[in-house]
């Protein structure tokens, strides 16, 4: 076997898996006489390990997706792999964008981790491509995402919170019960979660300005430009999407994908001109606010993990300017 996993040290957060784990997982996947030719750990994804599998009799590559460990797992980022295979029915709007998974494994048999095998995404990431292009054409690109947003976001759920479960009947409490898994994981690594409490219980204070959202919609959870791939085209063409692992029934407006597409006046403003407009009511505002909250919550929790003692100072000072905005 062509076994090219990436070098980590051995406190990082994501962990290789060996070239016998691979050789097992793809046999209990696709029968015992399969054989791995090749498997190629794939960076950019920053919580799963990625590898790109080749094996005789399987024809095209697969691709292996292998869960952190249960007990490296934050409460608020719990069993992601399976939110992921949960949401694959409700992503019908999307379906030829998205991987196909071809086996998932939960029993830990195999190995202690979840995983499951997609198939092979052609083209090639957007964050490699997309600045190859003239700038005068990326806001086609934008233009498509507000197309794929809208497409997800008009999906109707069973109920509020993340798609696997646990479900809550309002959106006022799905917001709550996240803040505080948040705030939790933010003390367990010994950090101070004062600001994450704070947004939870005003949150639970102004839970009617929540509940104006009646209606639980599909959220793509994590949905931008790293989680997309472009097709060989003289223009950007999204030719798929990544790593919806992180989605959940709720308000459109929570979406990290609304709050990237509202982060900047550039060419991504094009978003808006498929998806359509912002709400722009007094509650709208309040609401983005506390997203913005619950979002840099968890960038503190991924700043933690990737070892950035910078990024998470700078986490506690965009949290006090967005509380002072909501006191």
């Amino acid at each position: 076997m062509d076994f090219r996993p990436i070098p980590r040290e051995t406190e990082a957060f994501q962990q290789s898996v060996t070239a016998e784990d691979i050789q097992a997982m793809c046999r209990r996947a696709f029968g015992t006489t399969v054989q791995v030719t090749s498997a190629v750990e794939l960076d950019g994804g920053m919580y799963n390990t990625t590898s790109r599998i080749t094996a005789d009799g399987l024809g095209a590559p697969v691709i292996l997706r292998v869960a952190p460990a249960p007990e490296r797992q934050f409460a608020s980022e719990h069993a992601l792999m399976r939110n992921e295979y949960a949401t694959v029915p409700f992503l019908a709007p999307v379906a030829d964008l998205i991987p196909d998974v071809l086996f998932a494994d939960w029993s830990h048999e195999v190995i202690g981790r979840d995983w499951m095998v997609q198939s092979h995404l052609a083209g090639t990431p957007a964050r490699q491509r997309l600045g190859d292009y003239p700038r005068d054409l990326w806001p086609g690109f934008f233009a498509q995402l507000g197309t794929i947003a809208q497409d997800v976001h008009a999906v109707r759920g069973p109920h509020f919170g993340p798609v696997a479960g646990p479900g809550h009947p309002t959106w006022s409490e799905a917001v709550v019960a996240s803040l505080h898994d948040i705030a939790a994981d933010v003390s367990r690594v010994g950090l101070d979660a004062t600001d994450v409490d704070t947004a939870a219980a005003l949150a639970a204070e102004h839970r009617d300005v929540l509940d104006e959202i009646t209606e639980p919609r599909l959220l793509t959870g994590d949905l931008w430009t790293v989680n997309t791939m472009l097709a060989p085209a003289p223009t950007p063409v999204i030719s798929g999407i990544l790593d919806l692992d992180r989605t959940l029934f709720g308000d459109p407006a929570a979406d990290w994908t609304i709050r990237m597409a509202s982060a900047k006046r550039d060419e991504r403003t094009a978003f808006w001109s498929t998806y359509g407009p912002r709400g722009t009511s007094p509650a709208d505002a309040w609401r983005t606010l506390l997203y913005e909250a619950r979002h840099l919550g968890a960038i503190r929790l991924e700043r933690y993990r990737l070892n950035n003692a910078s990024g998470i100072r700078d986490t506690y000072d965009s949290m006090a300017a967005v509380l002072a905005r909501m006191a």
